[in-house]
């Protein structure tokens, strides 16, 4: 009879309860850590600041994704993104905060979502404890890094993206559960699962267009290699995601190269006003091939990268884009090798009838297998095309591969541990010691990293690695028993994990910390360029990133300062940082605004997003993001000034602000025939160093 019927109630209770409990606090903790010093952002990227600004006032805009209110123009991406952070803005009023705020909870939805998917993966393949601890550590290894704390607490695409992926690869591995299941609902519950994929895809595609295909095959060959179902159903069923990823994709497509043009604004980034020439020119295989009309440096293409750094596998682990990304990349790809080897040594064991093999993998279970191809590939992939782009392509791109890199980490850890032989426990070691050496020599020019820690990280990882092989000695000699090893194995690598994710939390700090603002970012105190071939900006010219090239206005660490990692944008007259109009400045440019359509016009989209968030009334940028689409043509501006539509132009000033003439690229030169015919036309008032036309006096 048990003589203590409370204390083993407590003890279930705690069983049951611990996991969810953890989970819940990582979540918080990381929602409450990437909300601290939000603010300090400002306006983040004024590019998007400005669209979503619009979208706030006025819902074509919104609907469009359109850079003004007056709807002159789109940003040069689907609006997706710009929606949930639009909406925030009108629940709680246009800021900062508010803006930023969707951004953070994605990263909380980021966390639960590897979280599950690391157990749906290991579910029935170890231990309920072991499946548990897994899934925190890819939790952990997403809220911890660098590139997520950035992008995060960031108004880019990139976020949504992310979130969106992560939910399609979740939604495809409860398909795969459901149809393997006997219910009578097993059919229906697959299709509903399916369907949910297909329209994360959609969205996907309507936040970052073709980014979000990178992970299809994955899906798709795991869905076809282990659904559990006749070929001819699951061929069949794979017309479901597909139907409902453009649906959910095609209603907004078709919106948009329906509508006459006469009747929307123009689409930001194309050379035609077409969003198809948008998603397979500037945002599609011109950033393969660097054939990009009105890039910022012009489509070059070419093995060499074009205007965008050497191209090739090592790109992602060396140089500015390593110091994004690389502290676990290497790792990632070591135990990935190993777990499919472990899988294909499995299976080959299983048709051999060999029941020597004691990887726990059940015959009938395909969702570790499933998991592994979805995350794998993705990681795969992702890793090579980013690697390969000869066009435009900049290091904070990176944090699509940081779920593939939590997961799969996760799932081979716990695999290796649940293997528990002499083998498994040197692979172990050799991961350990793999990270903490590359870690090393990623942070050996480093000004954020103190050399205590770079030193004292590697020391931990070779000397944890020595425990691991000990260990493993006396686990091969059959000592203290298989229990008390693995739990100590399992004690070990739970050491390992935390210290290979020291380095990297100590940058989230600092990126938090800091204040990240700019067309193009990067983690704080990793020194990194921003992959331009003057190494050092934000673009093809190189610099810095605010009006004078160094980054910012204020040139705050981390955001604004080239010199720690900042925010961006190359020197190249402010086309890359959004401008910085003073009190007086801001105060003219407001006078009688409400009279006109636009109360001003700026070549650019990021000069004229400065101005717009200063003066809160629409500000027309001529050319788009640079300064080099068709829109408006000459015609149709001084059609637009003759009816008393724009009331200023802004020029070019001493200090590099308000556009210079575009047609850079392949691209349009409408903005300087713009520029030449105003200076022509109208007399100069210079205000702070900033040339205006006041085109109501004509």
């Amino acid at each position: 009879m048990d003589e203590n019927p409370s204390a083993n109630t407590g003890d279930r209770q705690l069983r049951r309860f611990w996991y969810p409990a953890a989970l819940t606090l990582l979540t918080l903790v990381t929602i409450a850590g990437f909300l601290t010093n939000l603010s300090a952002n400002g306006w983040a990227n004024s590019f998007y600041a400005a669209a979503v600004q619009a979208g706030s006032q006025n819902w074509e805009a919104f609907l469009f994704g359109s850079l003004d209110s007056a709807n002159a123009i789109t940003v040069d991406k689907p609006p997706a993104s710009l929606w949930v952070m639009a909406l925030s803005a009108r629940v709680f009023g246009f800021s900062s905060f508010s803006m930023l705020l969707p951004q953070v909870l994605l990263a909380g939805a980021s966390v639960l979502l590897v979280a599950h998917s690391t157990r749906l993966a290991l579910h029935g393949h170890t231990s309920a404890t072991l499946e548990r601890l897994a899934a925190l550590g890819a939790g952990l290894v997403l809220a911890l890094s660098p590139i997520v704390a950035l992008m995060f607490r960031f108004n880019n695409p990139d976020a949504l993206l992310v979130t969106l992926m992560a939910a399609a690869v979740v939604a495809t591995q409860h398909a795969l559960k459901a149809v393997g299941s006997t219910p009578r609902t097993a059919m229906r519950d697959a299709i509903l699962w399916l369907g949910l994929a297909g329209i994360c895809l959609g969205f996907g595609f309507l936040t970052k267009q073709f980014q979000v295909l990178l992970i299809v095959p994955g899906l798709a060959v795991a869905w076809v290699l282990f659904a559990r179902r006749s070929w001819l159903h699951r061929c069949l069923l794979l017309l479901v995601p597909i139907a409902s990823m453009v649906i959910s994709a095609g209603w907004w497509i078709a919106l948009v190269e329906l509508t006459p043009a006469a009747d929307r604004p123009y689409v930001g980034g194309s050379q035609n006003n077409s969003f198809l020439e948008l998603t397979f020119g500037y945002n599609g295989f011109g950033r393969l091939t660097g054939n990009e009309a009105g890039s910022v440096g012009g489509g070059g293409g070419g093995q060499g990268g074009g205007g965008w750094g050497e191209t090739g596998i090592a790109r992602l682990l060396t140089g500015s884009f390593g110091a994004q990304i690389a502290w676990l990349l290497p790792t990632a790809l070591l135990l990935l090798a190993v777990i499919v080897v472990l899988l294909i040594r499995a299976e080959v064991a299983r048709r051999r009838r060999d029941r020597s093999t004691n990887l726990p993998v059940a015959r009938t279970s395909g969702s570790l297998e499933a998991a592994v191809m979805m995350w794998g590939a993705w990681l795969v992939v992702t890793w090579l095309v980013l690697s390969n782009m000869n066009g435009i392509v900049h290091e904070y791109y990176t944090v699509a591969l940081v779920p593939a890199i939590a997961v799969i980490l996760a799932l081979g850890v716990a695999l290796l541990l649940t293997r528990a032989s002499y083998g498994a426990v040197l692979l172990l070691a050799l991961a350990w010691a793999l990270t903490g050496a590359w870690q090393f020599i990623l942070t050996a020019s480093m000004s954020g990293i103190p050399g205590w820690l770079r030193w004292g990280v590697l020391m931990v990882s070779i000397l944890g690695a020595l425990l691991l092989i000990g260990t493993g000695l006396r686990f091969r000699a059959g000592q203290d028993g298989l229990r008390r090893n693995r739990a100590l194995m399992s004690a070990v690598a739970s050491v390992a994990v935390i210290a290979s994710l020291v380095i990297p939390a100590q940058l989230s700090v600092r990126t938090i910390a800091a204040s990240t603002e700019g067309s193009i970012v990067t983690i704080a105190g990793t020194n990194s360029g921003m992959g331009g071939p003057g190494g050092g900006g934000g673009g093809p010219a190189g610099g810095g990133g605010g009006p004078a090239g160094g980054g910012g206005p204020a040139g705050d660490d981390g955001g604004r300062d080239g010199e720690d990692g900042g925010a961006g944008g190359g020197g190249m007259g402010g086309l890359l940082s959004g401008a910085t109009p003073s009190a007086e400045l801001t105060e003219l440019l407001g006078e009688d605004a409400s009279d006109f359509t636009w109360a001003a016009a700026a070549t650019g989209a990021n000069q004229a997003a400065g101005y717009q968030l200063a003066v809160e009334e629409p500000v027309m940028a001529i050319g788009g993001f640079n300064g080099t689409d068709p829109s408006p043509t000459l015609a149709e501006f001084k059609q637009l000034v003759a009816e008393g539509q724009i009331h200023w132009y802004i020029g070019s000033g001493s200090d590099g602000q308000g556009g210079g003439p575009g047609g850079g690229g392949g691209g349009s030169s409408t903005s300087a025939e713009i520029s030449a015919w105003v200076e022509a036309n109208f007399e100069a008032t210079t205000v702070d160093s900033v040339s205006l036309y006041d085109l109501s006096a004509g």
